[in-house]
Order: structure tokens, then C-alpha cells, then sequence
């Protein structure tokens, strides 16, 4: 039986990722707008060009949430009937909403955020995958459900909004704690704590992600901003009493 293709559109950190976990299932076909040809060849995938990433059975875009829109634009051209198309942001409004506005009816459309990356993904507990269905049928959905469990995958499926609402607290505030702890100059020491030592992992492990990742996760989630407000004023009542 032939393998499905499976188009990433992406070859960033996430994008390796999927690809060395899905090559074994999936024909994999790349696309990146940068010359990815040595990254591909040590995955040991293909690259291609747009058109027949594009053209996949499945499309996996792991852009940047601040080019998302255009890339949808780029790959409408090629995208084929009863194909599924899925982003992997970390916000889930914004996608779900320009995929269903911009690619055609006859694609199905899957807003999906692993809860892990690649510092992460080895963990078991930490495969988590949200899912949100924008435009597929309930059958074809339980299959894509089926196949992302054989992966060890746990599913969580819900709506756009409150994905957002509880990332918000989950990714966002954590992230800009994490980012406040780095520029703070935490690091790790002898005398310590366990709590320290969690913040310092916390510091670390945001700090592997880009600066585009963390302005794009908070521009684009309506959420983000009240939660990481409510947070600084808290800290500022806290102080007073020092």
C-alpha cells in the first residue's frame, strides 16, 4: 500500500521535528523559503518545491503565526481536493479563522498545537496535541485522531477560543516569566533550591525559542496581554510589602 504524502511547509526547529517522527508513515515532501537542502538530506527526507509540498495529501504549515496568512495565500494555488490541511501555531483563533476564510471548500482544515517541541518531545508526558476542527467531517477526524495516538500522542480536542484562553496562562505568562528570569541574569548556582532550580529549567528552556515566537504568540492572542497584566500588578502589590 502506498504511503500518503505529508507536505511540511517549514523547515524551522518544529518542522524537523515532524519530520523525522512522520517519515516513517508519511511520504514527506519540504518546502522552506531558505536553502534547507543539508538539514533535509541529515533527516534523510526530500525537499520540493511549493507546488508539490502543496499538492500533499496532508499539509502541515509550521510557519511563524506571523506568516501564516501569506503562506496560506502561496500554497492556495496547489492544494488539492479532500486534502487536510493543518497549522501547528500556538494560538488557535487567528489560524482557524484565516484557513477557513482563504483555502477552498473542498480542503478539510485542522487547527492543531503540540503542547511540546524539541526540547520537550522526548518526555512522554509531554506529548500533548491540541486539536480543533474548523472544517472536517466527524469520520475523518476520528481517523486523523487514530493516527496521532499511534504516534503516542494525547489528544485534546476543543475550540479556538478556549485554547487561546487557557494558553494564555499556560505558554504566554510563562514565556514572559521566563524571558523576565533570563534578562534578570538567573542562572544556575551551588546554593540553590529546588524552586530555583525549576526557574532557572523554566529560563532556559524558553529561551531556546525565537523572540518571533514569543511577540507572535502574544500579538496574535487576545488573551495574552489581560493575563500578563493581571500578573505585573499582582507582582507589584507583593512588593509593597517588602
Amino acid at each position: 500500500m502506498n504511503k500518503k504524502t505529508l507536505g511540511i511547509i517549514g523547515l524551522g526547529r518544529f518542522g524537523k521535528l515532524a519530520a523525522a517522527k512522520l517519515k516513517r508513515r508519511f511520504r514527506i515532501a519540504a518546502y522552506d523559503t531558505a536553502d534547507k537542502r543539508k538539514a533535509a538530506r541529515k533527516l534523510g527526507i526530500a525537499m520540493a518545491s511549493l507546488s508539490v509540498a502543496a499538492s500533499s495529501d496532508i499539509v502541515v504549515l509550521c510557519v511563524p503565526i506571523s506568516k501564516l496568512r501569506n503562506s496560506i495565500i502561496r500554497i492556495k494555488p496547489y492544494v488539492k481536493k479532500g486534502s487536510i490541511v493543518m497549522d501547528v501555531c500556538s494560538v488557535k483563533e487567528y489560524p482557524a479563522r484565516i484557513m477557513k476564510k482563504l483555502l477552498p471548500k473542498q480542503v478539510d482544515i485542522i487547527a492543531t498545537h503540540p503542547l511540546f517541541g524539541p526540547d520537550s518531545f522526548m518526555d512522554a508526558e509531554n506529548r500533548k496535541i491540541v486539536v480543533c476542527p474548523v472544517r472536517i467531517k466527524p469520520r475523518r477526524l476520528s481517523s486523523v485522531r487514530r493516527w496521532m495516538k499511534k504516534f503516542g500522542l494525547k489528544v485534546i480536542i476543543t475550540n479556538p477560543s478556549n485554547h487561546d484562553r487557557k494558553i494564555a496562562n499556560a505558554l504566554s505568562l510563562v514565556h514572559s516569566i521566563g524571558r523576565a528570569l533570563s534578562k534578570a541574569g538567573i542562572r544556575s548556582q551551588e546554593i540553590d533550591t529546588l524552586g530555583y532550580r525549576r526557574l532557572v529549567m523554566i529560563s532556559d528552556h524558553v529561551t531556546n525559542d525565537t523572540m518571533q515566537l514569543f511577540n507572535d504568540m502574544n500579538a496574535y492572542n487576545r488573551f495574552s496581554g489581560p493575563v500578563i497584566r493581571k500578573f505585573i500588578r499582582t507582582m507589584q502589590k507583593v512588593s509593597k510589602s517588602w
